[in-house]
């Protein structure tokens, strides 16, 4: 049998099942006043009336709290993210009071946005759920086509696939309808992201290629980062490491350039888990210990376990099954903690192949057998047959794992 190996590079046996997502799109929504001149004169009559100086004040008072939210989430760390929704909280009760929908809508968005920095997807859900009828009802149609991405991309996330390509096949149409480019690439990116958790190569490739000019037209530099490590990940997965070490090493100075220290951290983990597929390990582990404090740095607890979680495969690869276990071990709650399905299958899987590897047969089966619980809940979730159909084959290798595993235990 072969050993446990790094998320991102997978077992020797088993495809690429983690979690593919990008930099989110709204990191800073301004409130309505800065949305644009059109959206100004659909839904919100409150610009054209007379004010009472108490709505002036609450009004004023909501936009000082509202942007002391956006420098708080700036700063990008554990605990400025969660003074940021505190302000946010408190803006939006402002809004509320003086019956601003557009920057309500903007608040909730971006209270949304923060809790997914956060690794909180169903938190940050709720919230949107909450903008998106709002930007309806006034018909913001490109805020609409914006929550919709984050809706998606949250689905994606939680490994709800058919329901994540539910909401970006809404969006996609709307994000072109309203001439919005960025709204288009990122659409596309995230569409590639899950055809590529699903195992369709070809088609991630094919939507991811259609975003990268566009995002550059547009000149987002941190989405375009995010698009080239994606796409370095697609390669990774069809086996040409060359290519995908060329996309990584596209997206590293871009991030550092634009200080955005998750897209580096996302990075770092990317490129170490492709020097480890190419068989050195000691580099592998240089680019992953840097990637970890810095994305412990900005509170990011889903990537912090991906990490922790090839840190763990390097060790095993070194031999070192005691500290591959450490890292598995800390990796393993945090995956639950969050909601990452997907990861908790990945560490499960390589646990049990580790278990396995030193004759621990019944820990091994344990262990497999609560990564194939997870599997088989979230094939249910999948109703189209297409869908369901490119799911299942994306998982066999764990059930061929599995059935190995089975009929070693019968014949001790």
């Amino acid at each position: 049998m072969g050993s446990a190996n790094n998320q991102g590079i997978g077992w020797w046996f088993l495809p690429k099942l983690t979690c593919y997502s990008l930099t989110l799109l709204l990191s800073a929504v301004l409130p309505s006043d800065a949305v644009g001149t059109t959206l100004k004169k659909q839904g919100l009559q409150i610009a054209q009336q007379p004010e009472t100086t108490q709505q002036d004040a609450a009004h004023a008072v909501a936009k000082r709290v509202f942007q002391e939210g956006i420098q708080l989430e700036q700063q990008g760390t554990g605990e400025s993210l969660r003074q940021a929704i505190a302000k946010y909280q408190e803006a939006l009760k402002l809004w509320q009071q003086v019956d601003d929908k557009l920057s309500e809508a903007s608040t909730l968005n971006n209270i949304g946005l923060v809790y997914g920095s956060l690794g909180e997807k169903p938190e940050a859900l709720k919230y949107y759920n909450q903008a998106l009828p709002i930007l309806r009802a006034a018909g913001n149609r490109g805020q609409e086509a914006a929550t919709l991405n984050n809706i998606g991309l949250v689905y994606g996330s939680l490994g709800e696939k058919e329901e994540a390509l539910k909401y970006l096949n809404q969006a996609l149409p709307i994000g072109r309808a309203v001439g919005d480019r960025k709204v288009e690439a990122v659409t596309l990116s995230y569409i590639g992201g899950i055809y590529n958790s699903l195992g369709d190569k070809e088609a991630a490739l094919k939507y991811l290629n259609q975003a990268l000019p566009i995002i550059r037209v547009v000149r987002d530099k941190g989405m375009e980062a995010s698009i080239l490590i994606n796409i370095g990940r697609v390669y990774s997965d069809l086996g040409d490491k060359k290519a995908a070490l060329k996309y990584l090493n596209q997206a590293l100075p871009i991030g550092r350039a634009v200080g955005d220290k998750k897209i580096e951290a996302r990075t770092l983990n990317d490129v170490g888990t492709l020097y480890s597929a190419l068989g050195d390990k000691e580099a592998a582990l240089k680019y992953l210990n840097q990637a970890l404090p810095i994305i412990r740095a900005v509170g990011e607890s889903r990537r912090e376990a991906t990490i922790l979680h090839n840190i763990g495969g390097i060790y095993n690869s070194f031999g070192d099954k005691e500290a591959a276990l450490k890292y598995y071990n800390q990796a393993l709650p945090i995956r639950r903690a969050v909601g990452d399905t997907e990861g908790e299958i990945f560490t499960l899987s390589s646990m049990a192949a580790l278990e396995h590897s030193r004759g621990n047969l019944q820990q091994a089966q344990t262990h497999i057998q609560s990564a194939i619980k997870i599997i088989e809940d979230l094939q249910a979730k999948i109703a189209n047959e297409e869908l369901r159909t490119a799911y299942v084959a994306s998982v066999r290798p764990y059930y061929e794992f599995y059935t190995y595993l089975l009929m070693e235990l019968q014949k001790n």
